[in-house]
């Protein structure tokens, strides 16, 4: 589900595209560190953006460095670690682990049970640690498995649980900051959620999956009412954003919130558009 939350790299500053890299690597290294070697497959965009944002709300201290690793191994990279690239490492294991399960049981690909087995320990030590998101996860993983067997109609439905799990995983700690960070969370998750489903719809109507869009989808108007909905997400993700007093790393964020994520929709838009 996860990945559509990224940069636009043709509108970043080179210095901009650096220290989102340096971002991105020290949420590697923290996985590894963490959590295992194997624990890297299930980095995303997704959490590179939420440990900027939290490193430009809160700031303090970060280790900067620059290093190599099995994935770049002729050239040295830049990496920022701190509590929030850790944060992030953690929120990352424990969305991927559930999202590996739920690829199983949908699917039953025999890759994603694997890996869901061989990072059990690390996740269950995830969960010890952080509860309340834990707690969120597993809720909506119910929750949304309900929705999916009901073969429910209401778009908001499916996206509303994404927004309400993602809200508590930008919750860092429950501050004068949290009902902004959950707000930003919860549109971002619906968000995510939509363009998700928008991505996989010619492969759910082929293979007989759910999938929220399938009910509109047929319309004559359905790309420019799924932009709109899209960007009435967008609109109140970014709204909330604004409303943070962020400084430093304001220009990537902001990359990502009006430029990055669409990059990634005209790329699902095409691919829609080609097939019909």
């Amino acid at each position: 589900m996860f990945g559509y939350v990224t940069i636009n790299r043709e509108e970043l500053k080179i210095k901009d595209m650096r220290r989102y890299q340096s971002f991105y690597c020290g949420i590697c290294r923290e996985l590894k560190d963490r959590h295992g070697s194997l624990s890297r497959i299930t980095l995303t965009y997704d959490m590179t953006f939420l440990a900027i944002l939290l490193t430009g709300l809160y700031e303090g201290e970060k280790k900067e460095g620059c290093g190599r690793c099995l994935l770049h191994p002729l050239k040295k990279h830049p990496y920022l670690q701190n509590a929030y690239t850790a944060y992030a490492a953690d929120m990352n294991l424990l969305l991927s682990y559930y999202n590996l399960l739920d690829n199983w049981f949908d699917e039953r690909k025999p890759l994603s049970y694997t890996a869901a087995r061989a990072l059990r320990k690390e996740f269950l030590a995830v969960c010890k640690r952080y509860p309340r998101q834990h707690r969120a996860v597993k809720r909506y993983m119910k929750l949304l498995g309900r929705c999916e067997q009901k073969n429910s109609c209401n778009l908001d439905r499916g996206a509303g649980l994404t927004g309400e799990l993602m809200g508590e995983i930008f919750v860092y700690r429950q501050d004068a900051w949290e009902e902004i960070l959950r707000r930003l969370g919860f549109f971002m998750g619906k968000f995510i959620y939509l363009m998700d489903a928008y991505d996989d719809l010619e492969k759910d109507i082929r293979k007989g999956n759910y999938n929220p869009w399938v009910f509109t989808c047929r319309r004559e108007d359905f790309m420019k009412d799924s932009e709109q909905i899209l960007t009435m997400m967008m609109s109140e993700c970014a709204r909330e954003f604004e409303k943070l007093p962020i400084v430093e790393y304001v220009d990537i964020l902001r990359n990502v919130l009006y430029s990055g994520i669409w990059t990634k929709y005209e790329i699902v838009k095409r691919k829609y558009r080609e097939n019909h």
